[in-house]
């Protein structure tokens, strides 16, 4: 992996983003924010789950004048969404949020988003500009290439925001287009050091949202490209976080403190039950976490390489398996047994 881009470093909250900050995970609840018991309850549940920074939406002034008192009920960084109405961005500031996102585009009055801005830098809260191809093409409404037109919108924005002595600023630019939105970062972060939030826009049900997330997040993060990101799903917001992490740990940027499996895929040299073992090893491994990495493999090609590569191993024969434990071959074990025995040793660590 090529070594990270460099950026200026934003402070949300207690967060640094940016800079040589680790890069952190944020998600967006999914509930009516004016419901503040409800929705203070689904950020602890995603704080439970190491989400760094929690995003609201913030449609009306109702909701805007419910921010103060959420802030007080949570413990990470609270950021708010906002668009169209100015001073729906003016209130959330006055409510003390941690952050802001806008789309510019969505406020179309110069003066009004100025006065945003200067506020802003006032209170020392940063803004997200967030910039998404739906809205970019609704606003302009011509047939200029996507990508040149988000980065060229979007350093328009910050240059306008520069331009009021204004610098804490975090830049997105994300399309349901895996491949637009990779070409939209790298080009921009060719000609910025704003730190850039990661994401791929309406990318869908789980199933669908973490394949294009792990290709379009993880192909930046791998080119050294991102300092904070959100994997986006259609439903509750738990799983982006999930996800979020699994991409940071198959990058080696977040060190797990799950157990990971590692096992084989199948094929016709395969001689033992291999998916019916690993269901059973993940579903009694101990409730207590621990960082450990134990591989399960059915045959002979791979399967003891792996095996003493791993933390604790199996490598697959004919009805029986070798145990590996930290690189050393233990004993030979009957297949009804592989699974007591890998949780045996794994106790042992």
């Amino acid at each position: 992996m090529t070594n990270r881009r460099k950026t200026r470093t934003v402070s949300v909250g207690s967060i640094e983003i940016g800079g040589n900050s680790p890069i952190a995970i944020q998600s967006m609840t999914n509930t009516h924010t004016d419901d503040i018991e409800t929705t203070a309850k689904q950020i602890h549940e995603l704080e439970t789950l190491k989400c760094r920074i929690i995003r609201v939406a913030v449609p009306d002034v109702k909701t805007v004048r419910c921010l103060g008192e959420l802030k007080k009920r949570i413990n990470i960084p609270l950021v708010a969404d906002i668009h169209f109405g100015h001073n729906l961005a003016i209130e959330a500031i006055k409510q003390g949020v941690d952050k802001i996102r806008i789309n510019p585009g969505n406020m179309q009055n110069r003066e009004k988003l100025e006065e945003i801005v200067r506020l802003a830098k006032d209170k020392g809260i940063p803004i997200r500009i967030g910039v998404n191809s739906g809205s970019i093409r609704s606003n302009n409404g011509h047939n200029e290439d996507l990508v040149e037109l988000m980065v060229k919108t979007t350093l328009k924005y910050c240059e306008h925001f520069e331009s009021l002595g204004f610098k804490d600023i975090v830049v997105s630019l994300k399309a349901s287009d895996v491949q637009k939105t990779m070409d939209a970062y790298r080009s921009i972060a060719k000609q910025c050091d704003y730190p850039l939030h990661l994401g791929i826009t309406a990318a869908g049900a789980p199933d669908d949202a973490v394949i294009k997330s792990a290709i379009g997040i993880g192909g930046l993060l791998s080119e050294g490209i991102g300092d904070t990101l959100r994997v986006s799903y259609t439903g509750p917001p738990h799983q982006e976080v999930q996800a979020g992490y699994k991409i940071l740990e198959a990058l080696g940027l977040s060190k797990s403190t799950d157990p990971e499996i590692i096992s084989c895929p199948t094929c016709g040299r395969c001689e033992i039950d291999l998916l019916n073992i690993v269901n059973e090893v993940k579903k009694r491994l101990p409730a207590q976490k621990q960082s450990v990495q134990i591989a399960v493999m059915g045959c002979i090609v791979n399967g003891p390489g792996e095996a003493m590569e791993a933390d604790i191993g199996i490598a697959g024969g004919k009805g029986v398996g070798f145990l590996f434990k930290k690189g050393e071959k233990i004993r030979k074990v009957p297949e009804g047994e592989m699974v007591s025995a890998l949780l045996e040793e794994i106790k042992t660590i």
